[in-house]
């Protein structure tokens, strides 16, 4: 599997931003769709976007369009997440996730044997 690490994520008050990056290693990263999630305490882990084995082609959960960018950059093994316009209920553990199925798209990737997962980054968003 390949493995991945999150930073970026910390303390930023409200219509702030941060951008969060993951760092992949241990495989071809462009045999890799990836993607982010966010769980806030109490709440159950839910997908915030994802972007396809070239860049081409992202998906965005309707909380993230119009704030969040995801990225990739294939040369450095690495996908961003650019947050703007940050709001308290932001704040959470954002995952990143990896699906070996390169053009895989969307919430209902990442799971079960074709997932793989980073241990997470905080981010807190100060109202």
């Amino acid at each position: 599997q390949v493995q991945l690490v999150e930073s970026g994520g910390g303390l930023v008050q409200a219509g702030g931003s941060l951008r969060l990056s993951c760092a992949a290693s241990g495989r071809t990263f462009t045999n890799y769709a990836m993607g982010w999630f966010r769980q806030a305490p109490g709440k159950e882990r839910e997908f915030v976007a994802s972007v396809n084995y070239s860049g081409r082609a992202t998906i965005y959960a309707d909380s993230a369009k119009g704030r969040f960018t995801i990225s990739r950059d294939n040369a450095k093994n690495t996908v961003y997440l650019q947050m703007n316009s940050l709001k308290p209920e932001d704040t959470a553990v954002y995952y990143c996730a990896a699906d070996s199925r390169p053009s895989c798209a969307g919430y209902v990737c990442f799971q079960g044997s074709y997932g793989s997962w980073g241990q997470g980054t905080q981010v807190t968003v100060s109202s």
